[in-house]
Formats: C-alpha cells, sequence, structure tokens
C-alpha cells in the first residue's frame, strides 16, 4: 500500500490570468479586497457579490481589531462608503466593545445610519445584535438638525427607524429635542441644492446663491457643473468657486477628470483647481519611475453601474497625482500580447495634468491591450533608467507572464518599490520585493513620504 500520511499539497494561488501570484495572510487577503471594493459591485474578473462573500469570510478568519483598524482606513483614508459598513455587520459575532465603537466611528454621514441597517436586513428583517444597536446610537449624537434633515429621505430604512429602534440617549435638553423632532417629523427643511431645486426654485438663481454663500461642496460643485453651465450660471462666479482652494482630503483625483468629461467647458478651471489642490504638498525627492498598467482588464469594465470612468482613469488620475508631487518623475505605460506572452511598454512624454492623463489613456489599445508582464517590465525599464530612488507601479496585478518569467521574479531595483493595487481581485503578485499599498486615494502617497521619512529617521 502506498504512504497515506503525506504532506497536504497547497495549491499555489494564480491571478486571474494565470501567473504566479502572492502566498499572502488572510489579513493581507482582507485588505487587498476591501481598500479599492464598491460594495456589490463587479470587477473585469470578478461578480461583486462574490467579492462581498469573500470579505465577510475573511474578516471572520481575522481579529476583531485588526478587522476594525481595516474598516476605520477604509472609511477614513481610502473614503469609502459602504464596504467599511460591509465589514463591521462582519463584525458582529463579537461581543465585545469594539464592534459598537467601530460603528460610531465609520458613520459619517447621517445617511449611513439608515445604510447600515438597511444592509442588514437585506436579506429579511430580523432583531438588532447589541453591538449594533450600540454603535448606532452612539453615531446618531454625531449630527445637528441640518445633517439629519438632509438626509432624512423616503427610503426602505428611514432615520426615524433607526432612532425608534435604538433609543439613543441625549446628552442635553437640545438634543433630546432635536431627535423629538426627528420622530415627529418636525425637522426644519435644510437649504441644500437638492432643495432648492426640487421646491421649484429658479435653478440658475438658486445655484447662484448657494454659490456665494458657500453651501455647496466641492464634491457637489464638481458632480453639478455640467447642470450649472446648462442653466447659465454666471460663468466667473463658477470659475471662482472652482479655484478657491479643493477640500482635497474628501475629492479623490478621479473626480476631476470625471467633472471635466462631463463639462470640457470648463475643464481648464477644472485642471488649474486640481493642480492647485498639489502645489504646497511636499515632493517626493529624487527620481521616481511610475509605471501605469493599461491592460485590458483595467479599461474594460467601468467602477460601477453609475460610473463613466473605469480603472486606467483611476490610474491616470493617481499619475497626475504623483507626476506632481514627484520632484523627478519618470513614467511608463505598459500593456502587452497574452498570446505572444510580451510586454509592451512606452514612456511617457513629460506632460501635466489631464494632457498626461490623456496620453496615458490613448495608449490602452496601441499597447496591445493584454496583461502586464512585471518581470519583462522591470527588466526593460532598467536598461533604460538604471536606477531609480523609488519605483511605483499603478496595476490590477493580474499578471499574465509563465512560471518562467515568473512576476514573483521581477527585479524591484528602485531604493523603495512600490505596487498600487487599483482593484479588488482574490490573489495579487506586489508583495515580498514590493511595499503593496491597497487603493486609490491620495493617502497612497502620503503614505509614501510618511514612509521614506520614517526610513531615513530610523
Amino acid at each position: 500500500m502506498s504512504k497515506v500520511n503525506t504532506p497536504e499539497l497547497r495549491e499555489k494561488p494564480r491571478t486571474h490570468q494565470g501567473a504566479r501570484a502572492s502566498q499572502i495572510t488572510p489579513t493581507q487577503e482582507l485588505r487587498r479586497s476591501v481598500m479599492s471594493c464598491l460594495l456589490f459591485e463587479g470587477e473585469f474578473y470578478e461578480e461583486g457579490a462574490s467579492i462581498a462573500d469573500r470579505i465577510r469570510e475573511l474578516a471572520a478568519k481575522v481579529p476583531v481589531a485588526t478587522v476594525s483598524a481595516i474598516a476605520r482606513e477604509a472609511r477614513e483614508k481610502m473614503h469609502l462608503r459602504h464596504a467599511p459598513l460591509w465589514l463591521c455587520l462582519a463584525m458582529l459575532g463579537h461581543k465585545d466593545k469594539i464592534v459598537s465603537e467601530t460603528i460610531t466611528a465609520i458613520i459619517q454621514r447621517a445617511d449611513e445610519l439608515a445604510e447600515l441597517l438597511a444592509l442588514y436586513w437585506q436579506n429579511g428583517k430580523k432583531p438588532l445584535p447589541a453591538q449594533l444597536k450600540k454603535g448606532l446610537a452612539g453615531a446618531f449624537g454625531k449630527f445637528d438638525e441640518y445633517q439629519l434633515a438632509k438626509y432624512n429621505r423616503p427610503a426602505k430604512v428611514s432615520l426615524r427607524d433607526v432612532l425608534f429602534l435604538t433609543h439613543p440617549t441625549p446628552k442635553d435638553e437640545t438634543q433630546a429635542t432635536l431627535w423629538n423632532k426627528l420622530a415627529a417629523n418636525e425637522l426644519a427643511i435644510p437649504d441644500t441644492w437638492e432643495v432648492a431645486l426640487s421646491g421649484g426654485a429658479n435653478k440658475k438663481e438658486a445655484f447662484e446663491r448657494l454659490l456665494i454663500e458657500k453651501r455647496l461642496g466641492y464634491l457637489a460643485l464638481l458632480r453639478n457643473l455640467r447642470n450649472m453651465v446648462a442653466v447659465g450660471v454666471n460663468r466667473e462666479l463658477l470659475q471662482r468657486s472652482l479655484l478657491a482652494r479643493p477640500e482635497r482630503d474628501r475629492v479623490l483625483p478621479f473626480r476631476f477628470i470625471s467633472a471635466a468629461l462631463a463639462c470640457p467647458e470648463l475643464e481648464q478651471e477644472i485642471e488649474q483647481a486640481l493642480l492647485l489642490s498639489l502645489e504646497r504638498e511636499a515632493k517626493l525627492p529624487g527620481k521616481t519611475i511610475l509605471i501605469v498598467d493599461v491592460s485590458g482588464s483595467m479599461y474594460s469594465a467601468n467602477l460601477s453601474i453609475k460610473s463613466d470612468i473605469a480603472r486606467a482613469q483611476v490610474a491616470a488620475s493617481l499619475a497626475i497625482l504623483i507626476r506632481e508631487l514627484a520632484e523627478h518623475p519618470c513614467i511608463y505605460a505598459t500593456a502587452g500580447n497574452d498570446t505572444n506572452q510580451t510586454h509592451a511598454t512606452e514612456f511617457v512624454p513629460s506632460r501635466r495634468g489631464f494632457a498626461l492623463s490623456d496620453y496615458i489613456l490613448g495608449r490602452c489599445t496601441p499597447l496591445g491591450g493584454g496583461g502586464i508582464f512585471l518581470t519583462q517590465v522591470c527588466e526593460f525599464i532598467k536598461k533604460r533608467e538604471g536606477s531609480a530612488d523609488r519605483i511605483i507601479v499603478i496595476t490590477d496585478e493580474q499578471d499574465c507572464d509563465n512560471d518562467v518569467r515568473s512576476p514573483l521574479r521581477a527585479d524591484a531595483f528602485g531604493q523603495s518599490n512600490y505596487l498600487i493595487n487599483v482593484a479588488s481581485n482574490k490573489n495579487g503578485i506586489g508583495y515580498g520585493k514590493w511595499t503593496h499599498i491597497d487603493g486609490w486615494s491620495e493617502a497612497v502617497v502620503d503614505y509614501i513620504r510618511h514612509r521614506e521619512l520614517e526610513d531615513n529617521n530610523a
């Protein structure tokens, strides 16, 4: 009889394109699944429901304190809304107060009170666990009358529902009065652009008043530019509003690109606003080699059903960001031919702003549309550049190279080497020699800057 008690054989992880992927921990798997996740939205290789299921399963394998930290980072640094709420629900099996504290911290907009409960009830109503009640009740205290009224909209789950189910304890009489007004549907009508326009007001006058009184948030401004131009809002007022220092900590770089696509008449001002938001930032010293993946999976599926941009546009917007924050940037676009297993990589001319984004996106099809071939790319660029203070790769990590030229053998020849993952695919390549960064907010550059400062001061 042959021997039975043999070592267990673990299947080696691979990318969706078949290349060898890195063996990583459940915590690393959870981070890569969360930090670029638009909950329930499908990606090129995976269905949204599959990604959500994986997040829930991985959260059960990771210490609850780690899940809490990932949820907070996803909300506070990556500016995601639904994925952190999903993580909060995944924590409900624990009775520790860290669950309720995380829920209270994650909820930063009043509508997220009802959204979390709607997610919990998506497969039918059921009793609320104690930690969910405590977390929601704690979050209620964050919001004033304006914020509650702004998001007190008809829906399957209302803010009144959350109030009645959680019974938050008011800190004073003022708060008690506010919550009684919510319960009685007597909140003051908020002065928002939605209310102003839905109430039958003259759209041009409503928009102009909100802009003059600075009652329109910067993201709302970008999203409504086309509507404002269409109704004849004063052009100089729009320009001044755009060039007022943007709230960059809440406006992701790709939002400016979306605004320019929707309203090309103001592209110059939108671009100026984006560059203005970056001009006072500290530079990454020395030579930065930036490699942007323009393979088919990066541009063949939009971020969401409602979105008009794909991950390629996200990568291009990050390229704008890094180009402005790097002292000496050298930028390359890369894709290749899956059949022949060969890369196609080109140097990107020194351009700024939207011209840089347009050039990178213009290389999507000409460079073959195949997947990234990281080993070949690094060999090619090293011959051209010789050395670098840092290498930054922006990709969805779905390498196509075979085992002979495995991406795990790629020569990370910079003094520091980073791989920014802009997708939620299960397996990836950017570990080991590479510092792996998940997500696409400006926090990725902040992380690089702070990490190198710490390394230099060590």
